[in-house]
């Protein structure tokens, strides 16, 4: 049975967005419903921001509303039903009329300095395409993270005798091992199939794309050369890095073949010939150049860490926070998986991860110090269970951000816990779809008690800076409403 508060919050944000007819593209994220939307002096920013349900509202190449995890499905999937089905246009009353028209005063009031804000350049357009493969894979990701944690703590109980090492315990550590590396993989699949999509190519052949960089049928005795190196390839070498490089390609090539090949001829022979070409150009050199982006940034991360130890942790972490406000996050997901391809984990994810632990710090020091501001101290609280468990968005757009000091002493907190986890040279995750304290089950070489560490001294650091520097006194007073927390 569906929610009728998602189904009314959905139709609000439509409203509010320009209505159904000014919608070309509804998705969602973890945290976000994202909308594409054809003219952006339509969007009634101010009143999407102030809808219950709603944490905040960032722009960039689209409209995203923060609603919080697992609400942004089930709300992006009541939109969609409203916009496919034209129930937008048709349910624009008078009063939906009125309210288009003080939407465009508002936006006509604000139009420079938010053009200003949002001008989209070539470089956020790439992080959105970057974030639009990646963020479907999500849910895959998590899965395979959690079966990853059960599978260490599993393996964990049986190497320190507290459960036995029979037959079927081996079989049920052999089970979780099959059913998570499926998913890793074939990720370049999948990446394949959401690279195509992303780039308006034919999907099918975006996941045959992906699958060839397996280099499957190759064999030891007659091994495709790297024309870089001179070395055999390896399979899978540049990783998804590569993938998203080769179906651009790919699309490319697909249309143009598409408009100089006759109709008879389209279907069997433009995708033949794009195919063909693409993978070519894939074999001979995306993967050789990818292998060596890839390589790079694996030199480059992990000198990062050994030359600049605790300042290098204390930037990372420190900055992280600010990235993921940009929704430029996304672009470590492939690092983070060429990481684990190469090294068995990833050392930068636990101390990225302790961004958002600096937060959750902050938020506990505004829940103490504000408690006289009940809506405010309500948000918080709705906040932290997320917040605690690596999903930030909800305590950004709600609380810190809107604040204003909150975030930056949540993001000096978070940089103290990065530099902490930085000092113990080789805490790393053997996963990357998990933070907070989740993460403490896939964390390698038993070193989860450094990593829990790390979050603890965040906790304390990011309460404290915020708690003598960070509150503003306006919030420390009684409300009744939320006008304080309104992003100016």
């Amino acid at each position: 049975m569906k929610e009728r508060g998602n189904a009314e919050l959905a139709k609000q944000i439509i409203d509010l967005s320009g209505g159904n007819e000014n919608i070309t593209l509804i998705t969602n994220c973890m945290t976000r419903v994202r909308l594409e939307v054809k003219d952006m002096d339509l969007v009634a920013i101010e009143k999407l921001k102030a809808l219950k349900g709603v944490f905040g509202v960032y722009v960039d190449a689209q409209v995203q509303v923060v609603v919080g995890p697992g609400t942004a499905k089930k709300v992006a999937e009541e939109a969609k039903e409203i916009w496919n089905g034209g129930g937008a246009a048709v349910s624009a009353s008078k009063s939906h009329q009125a309210d288009k028209e003080k939407a465009k005063e508002i936006a006509a009031k604000n139009k420079q300095a938010i053009k200003e804000k949002q001008k989209v350049s070539k470089v956020q357009l790439a992080l959105k395409t970057i974030s639009n493969v990646f963020i479907p894979l999500s849910a895959a990701l998590i899965a395979s993270g959690l079966l990853a944690g059960l599978q260490s703590l599993v393996v964990t109980m049986v190497d320190s005798g507290t459960i036995a090492n029979t037959v079927t315990i081996q079989q049920f550590i052999n089970l979780l091992r099959v059913m998570k590396a499926g998913v890793l993989s074939y990720l370049v699949i999948h990446v394949g199939v959401n690279a195509a999509r992303e780039f308006k190519t034919d999907i099918g052949l975006g996941g045959a794309l992906g699958a060839t960089v397996l280099l499957t049928g190759m064999t030891t005795d007659a091994p495709l050369v790297n024309l870089l190196t001179g070395e055999a390839l390896k399979s899978g070498q540049g990783g998804v890095i590569g993938v998203v490089a080769a179906v651009w390609i790919l699309s490319k090539i697909h249309k143009k073949v598409s408009q100089i090949m006759p109709s008879a001829l389209d279907l069997v022979l433009t995708s033949f010939i794009s195919f063909t070409l693409s993978g070519l150009v894939t074999i001979f050199v995306i993967m050789p150049v990818a292998g060596l982006v890839s390589d790079a940034l694996l030199i480059g991360v992990t000198k990062l860490l050994e030359i600049g130890g605790v300042v290098a942790g204390f930037i990372l972490a420190g900055i992280w926070l600010p990235m993921v406000m940009l929704g430029v996050h996304h672009i470590m997901t492939p690092i983070h998986i060429e990481l684990i391809n190469q090294t068995g984990m990833t050392t930068l994810l636990p101390i990225l991860a302790q961004a958002g632990a600096g937060q959750v710090g902050a938020a506990f020091a505004i829940w103490v110090k504000c408690r006289k501001n009940k809506p405010l101290t309500a948000i918080v609280k709705g906040g932290l269970p997320s917040g605690i468990l690596g999903i930030g968005e909800p305590l950004i757009y709600g609380v810190t951000l809107p604040l204003g000091k909150p975030f930056i002493t949540a993001c000096l907190g978070a940089g103290v816990g990065g530099a902490f986890v930085a000092a113990f040279n080789g805490v790393g995750a053997t996963s990357q779809a998990l933070s907070g304290i989740l993460m403490l089950t896939v964390i390698g070489d038993q070193k989860w008690y450094l990593y829990g560490a790390g979050l603890l001294v965040s906790y304390v650091f990011g309460f404290i800076f915020t708690y003598l520097f960070g509150i503003p006194k306006s919030a420390e007073q009684e409300a009744e409403t939320l006008e304080e927390l309104e992003i100016r």
